[in-house]
């Protein structure tokens, strides 16, 4: 397995069925003990399901795990009532607060995912969704580290140039089943969902820089001399104030040139995995208008898209012009 869904398998399925199991082989002395471990367990599997980014399983496994251990609460609550509220010998008090110990770990991890849910202070700006045909995800997205790593790039003068970025999204594509490749890290860029995928003009403006030579490259491999690979900058609404990088796609099918008026029914190329892409998908931030010559430098600006603000595990179904935005 690679080394990068190795964490995931850990923190996102291994833990979750341990602690299913932690759930339903103990046995609870007291009703403080059993409501403080169902709160550990329902916040761990929570927290995954909007913390951890969903590659290694589908998308819909902490809904499956969270109702296995709502069942587990429901088959052991008769018991509950039977029990005293607080523990009777000194060892039963070391376990209900090694109990509370975890229950307020996992409380603060899911306290911390929620926040990444909202929308930062500044200005936002409203774009069209890009792309108009199949079930997307949005692998990176939101206003905190934990659920959207471009957000590391806002602070610090070592990320100083990346900071447009910050606050940019990651988008990927579902199959039918729920998983947004065939097999679980295909070396072939074709068998990702998204993979050719028509990108079209998020808002009207101008192209006002372009690039279009770069390879696809097979999954894992990145090139770093281009971060963005293939790509159009666009300038959305009023000269010189927003800029709006959509990036990784496809060589040879970018469509628009430097200069070109672009309508939210004009199509900018295709996703692919150029650049500094592990797989394909997506890449889409907006900043404020500044050097051209430098792509991600400027101050960003946080996206909505029909006025929802998406963040990781959001999940946008496209058939028709207007994309329907399903909640989690």
């Amino acid at each position: 397995m690679s080394s990068r869904f190795v964490i995931p398998a850990v923190l996102q399925i291994a833990l979750p069925l341990a602690m299913l199991v932690w759930q339903g082989m103990s046995r609870m002395t007291t009703i403080v003990s059993w409501s403080l471990q169902h709160v550990a367990v329902w916040s761990y599997i929570y927290a995954t399901s909007i913390a951890g980014i969903w590659m290694l399983a589908p998308w819909y496994v902490p809904h499956v795990l969270m109702v296995m251990s709502i069942s587990l609460a429901a088959r052991t609550l008769p018991g509950a009532f039977r029990l005293g509220l607080w523990p009777a010998h000194r060892h039963q008090w070391m376990m209900l607060a090694a109990q509370a110990g975890t229950a307020a770990v996992c409380a603060a991890g899911l306290s911390s995912a929620l926040r990444g849910r909202t929308v930062p202070a500044e200005t936002a700006i409203d774009l069209a969704f890009p792309l108009r045909s199949g079930h997307y995800y949005i692998a990176n997205g939101g206003s905190t580290a934990l659920i959207n790593a471009h957000v590391r790039m806002l602070k610090g003068e070592r990320f100083r140039r990346y900071r447009g970025s910050s606050y940019g999204l990651d988008i990927l594509a579902l199959n039918r089943f729920g998983t947004r490749a065939s097999g679980l890290a295909p070396a072939d860029p074709g068998r990702y969902a998204i993979f050719g995928d028509a990108i079209y003009a998020p808002c009207e403006g101008a192209a006002v820089r372009v690039e279009d030579w770069l390879p696809d490259l097979s999954p894992p491999a990145v090139d770093r001399l281009h971060m963005p690979g293939n790509f159009v900058v666009l300038e959305c609404g009023d000269p010189g104030e927003v800029y709006v990088l959509l990036a990784h796609m496809r060589r040879g099918s970018v469509r628009v040139h430097p200069g070109d008026y672009v309508t939210l029914d004009t199509k900018l190329g295709e996703v692919g995995n150029s650049g500094n892409s592990d797989e394909p998908h997506l890449h889409m931030h907006a900043q404020r208008a500044g050097p051209i010559w430098d792509l991600f430098s400027a101050d960003p600006l946080p996206i909505r898209f029909d006025g929802r603000y998406l963040v990781r595990n959001d999940r946008v179904t496209r058939q028709s012009p207007r994309a329907e935005i399903i909640d989690d």
